[in-house]
């Protein structure tokens, strides 16, 4: 990141209208819907703070979720149980602020969510994603995500916990 420090708290309370990432919906979203995602237990959300301010630079979900172990590459579920399914968390929304972009906060926000995940000793195998698009796709590859083979789906991505687990212990 270029000198601007970010810290990563739960939204709680804190006034989101000046949140602006240009993407209309993850915009709408994050205005109208979220609370109520949060109130009825469907998600949780984190948002990222400029520096010792309260104003909000980024944003992401945090969900419950599984993936179907057909939908794992063969080479990965020749390691794990034959359960039908296996548990994961889902990244289901990842934004940046128009006014913050570029500056390493959307990977901040990922390495911050796999770190929450792993540290709640809460049992997940993977971290999900659905890139909205290819440009989305290319910044979660560029993390080490990989496609899912869900026929359809070309845009489903995860990445098992365990190797972030062995990287972040490093640091």
């Amino acid at each position: 990141m270029t000198g601007v420090f970010f810290r990563t708290e739960p939204l709680g309370g804190r006034s989101r209208g000046l949140f602006c990432c240009g993407v209309d919906a993850l915009d709408r979203y994050f205005h109208r819907q979220v609370s109520q995602d949060i109130r009825r237990r469907l998600t949780a959300c984190y948002v990222a703070l400029c520096g010792d301010s309260e104003r909000i630079c980024g944003f992401y979900t945090l969900s419950a979720c599984h993936i179907a172990l057909p939908d794992l590459p063969a080479e990965i579920t020749r390691k794990l149980p034959p359960y039908p399914a296996i548990p994961a968390v889902r990244v289901g929304r990842l934004a940046v602020d128009r006014d913050f972009r570029g500056q390493g906060l959307g990977s901040a926000m990922l390495v911050d969510a796999a770190r929450r995940v792993i540290e709640s000793d809460i049992a997940a195998f993977a971290l999900i994603v659905d890139a909205k698009d290819a440009q989305a796709v290319a910044f979660y590859e560029h993390h080490g995500f990989l496609r899912l083979a869900v026929e359809g789906e070309a845009r489903t991505l995860f990445i098992p916990l365990k190797g972030i687990a062995a990287r972040l212990k490093q640091e």
